[in-house]
């Protein structure tokens, strides 16, 4: 599997994730996002059901769009309050680089319909709204919604992966671009590119529930960011 980079997530040995129990909600922040996340949950598998290729394009598409609003919205706080970031700009990009690493990857494997594109620009323009507003009313429930989204992620993944192993999608060679982002081997295949991914959306999933937590035992009362805590 993939040597470590510094701008994502090491990737877990072959079949295994890093462990991680799901975070029971705490407060009437964390009940809204879980059934926020819930919702979209149903919408995805009334629309893909098990056509994981496809369900990939669309969502990652969405995935990458709360980092970028979460570092944008902190820089424009660290430049009014001409404070350091601590961190979090570079942490949020880099999620938002690497779902979009994502995407080019899973365009490699599935072509979306003309129907699946219409639903990429509806669902990314209402999303990237909503999330904006929300990441200005609460930041720790934006970042409570995104490690929600990111177990919802790694469910998926592992689906996916248990369809591919059983036979029932076939096993094609990685796509270059994959085996280049991950230092895969020559032979890699399309499981190793799904294993590779869900330990993307696992290191995710702790990184925001980290940051959620942070700010749950210390909300911004005009106070510098702090810095990511993922292990929180």
């Amino acid at each position: 599997m993939p040597t470590a980079r510094p701008d994502r997530p090491e990737a877990a040995a072959p079949g295994q994730v890093e462990a991680a129990p799901h975070h029971a909600p705490q407060g009437l922040s964390d009940r809204f996002a879980l059934a926020v996340t819930k919702v979209l949950r149903f919408g995805a598998d009334l629309l893909f059901a098990k056509r994981y290729g496809h369900r990939a394009i669309v969502l990652e598409t969405v995935a990458a769009v709360p980092g970028m609003v979460g570092a944008t919205i902190t820089h424009l706080t660290c430049l009014r309050r001409m404070v350091d970031d601590d961190g979090w700009i570079r942490t949020l990009m880099d999620e938002a680089e690497n779902e979009r690493m994502h995407l080019m990857t899973f365009i490699e494997l599935a072509r979306p319909t003309a129907f699946e594109r219409l639903v990429v620009l509806l669902a990314q323009g209402s999303f990237y709204i909503g999330y904006f507003l929300l990441y200005l009313v609460s930041r720790r429930t934006a970042h409570r919604l995104v490690g929600y989204f990111e177990e919802e992620a790694v469910l998926s993944y592992s689906l996916y992966l248990a369809e591919i192993e059983s036979g029932r999608v076939p096993n094609c060679p990685a796509p270059a671009i994959a085996r280049r982002y991950w230092d895969l081997a020559d032979d890699a295949t399309l499981a190793d590119v799904v294993r590779a991914v869900r330990s993307d959306e696992a290191g995710h999933r702790d990184v925001n529930h980290g940051l959620a937590n942070k700010l749950a035992r210390d909300p911004l009362t005009g106070t510098r960011p702090g810095r990511p805590d993922p292990g929180a």
